[in-house]
């Protein structure tokens, strides 16, 4: 299986807006990377990388840390859906949140993309960690998404108040994670049970990075992906999830 990573699409350049802080003039956009494009596929996985900003309209790089970490997923993801399943990464137009123009405009822009270069909306699964979980969340609501993957997400308890009828959900989080809080995800978990199947997953001693516990990150999410677009067999926490558990321990 071939892996590419190259950027297949640009979004058009933008300002960033005007701000006291160090502004930064150049335009800015968000690329689409390919990890696994197969001819005929039955579905796509959006892969979102978190990262916050220091400052306002900061570029995001393809060698910043919370960039890098993705690779391994989208990889795990597009090993599990073989020649099934189209994977790629989405690069941010900036850095953290940035009010005006969120990461959400970003998933948006990318699903366009995606419609536009295979002929239709094929269903999707949105993977995301940190921001990108609540980017993933928050973008979960579009027509094309079948499921959300939101690994550590940094979020409000707000951002479990939107109508994700039809979606599958699932939280993994890891309990010594001190930059985003368990206990926020585990109520916008909670909050999006309304309309939504949702499961979380606690990781024992899983920190945000995602690191130490990586073969568990990493390997739910390709899981999760794999049955949620392709109907493929899930075991372990994940099968959990799938069953209906709102709450495994992992």
């Amino acid at each position: 299986m071939l892996f590419h990573v190259d950027s297949d699409a640009r979004a058009p350049a933008r300002s960033p807006e005007p701000n006291t802080g160090a502004a930064v003039s150049d335009p800015v956009a968000a690329r689409l990377l390919t990890t696994l494009a197969p001819r005929d596929p039955q579905g796509v996985v959006l892969v979102l990388h978190g990262g916050a900003a220091r400052r306002h309209g900061m570029r995001v790089s393809p060698a910043q840390l919370s960039v890098l970490r993705m690779i391994p997923v989208a990889r795990r993801v597009a090993q599990a859906g073989g020649d099934r399943l189209a994977v790629f990464r989405l690069l941010n137009s900036v850095r953290g949140w940035d009010t005006h123009h969120t990461p959400v405009h970003d998933v948006e822009w990318a699903l366009d993309q995606l419609r536009e270069r295979f002929g239709e909306a094929l269903p999707t699964c949105l993977v995301g960690h940190s921001l990108g979980g609540r980017a993933a969340i928050g973008a979960g609501a579009l027509p094309e998404v079948r499921s959300v993957a939101a690994l550590a997400p940094w979020v409000y308890v707000t951002d479990g108040t939107g109508d994700l009828t039809g979606r599958q959900v699932m939280v993994v989080h890891g309990t010594e994670d001190h930059i985003a809080s368990p206990t926020r995800a585990l109520a916008v978990a909670r909050n999006l049970q309304r309309t939504a199947e949702v499961g979380f997953i606690s990781v024992e001693g899983g920190r945000h990075a995602m690191l130490r516990h990586h073969r568990s990150f990493d390997g739910y999410a390709a899981m999760f992906a794999a049955a949620t677009l392709l109907g493929d067999p899930a075991t372990g926490p994940v099968a959990e999830v799938l069953d209906g558990a709102t709450f495994v321990e992992a």
